[in-house]
């Protein structure tokens, strides 16, 4: 079946080439979403782990390969927020993680860092209602293009679009424009 990534998940050599394609875009939407480094490396980890487990959902005509993964990432992050939200002791959030050497903490800290000039959208952003939200960070933040915004969200390309232009149109105006707005049409 074209698009099914089962067999590129089963094979190793096939395996680290997805993962060296995709593993520099699934990073820096992990970073723009997570600003701790360990974290990101062991949630952009995470993420090739599920997809590995969820490669029989793949489907080609719904979207990139990226948009997939993107998919699952929003996934990660969002049960990695949860489990953070519940678990407030730091010495229980730190148990089970990798050591990273200094080398990939200055690497994490970087890209980071590069990540930060997205800061100020994504806080413009997360005022947003949830739906409108997940599509503004797909497009505006993560560079999708609407079409593969849809296929991560699984919703239809003309419902995007619709979001899309309606996150735009609140963060031109402010929320309480749109309300009225809204209410007269």
């Amino acid at each position: 079946m074209a698009g099914d990534l089962r067999p590129t998940m089963r094979d190793p050599v096939a395996f680290e080439g997805f993962y060296r394609r995709h593993v520099e875009q699934v990073s820096r939407f992990v970073a723009r979403r997570v600003p701790v480094p360990h974290l990101v490396d062991d949630l952009t980890t995470e993420v090739f782990m599920a997809a590995i487990d969820a490669a029989g959902t793949y489907r080609a005509d719904r979207g990139s390969e990226v948009a997939w993964l993107y998919g699952i990432a929003r996934n990660v992050v969002a049960s990695e927020h949860r489990r953070a939200a519940r678990e407030l002791d730091k010495s229980e959030r730190e148990a089970g993680r990798r050591h990273l050497d200094a080398d990939d903490i200055a690497r994490l800290e970087v890209r980071i860092d590069a990540e930060r000039a997205a800061g100020a959208m994504l806080s413009a952003i997360a005022g947003l209602p949830k739906a409108l939200r997940a599509v503004a960070e797909l497009v505006d933040i993560d560079g999708l293009p609407v079409a593969d915004a849809a296929a991560a969200l699984r919703i239809r390309v003309g419902t995007a679009r619709v979001r899309l232009h309606r996150a735009h149109r609140l963060l031109r105006t402010g929320p309480s424009e749109e309300l009225a707005m809204e209410g007269t049409s």
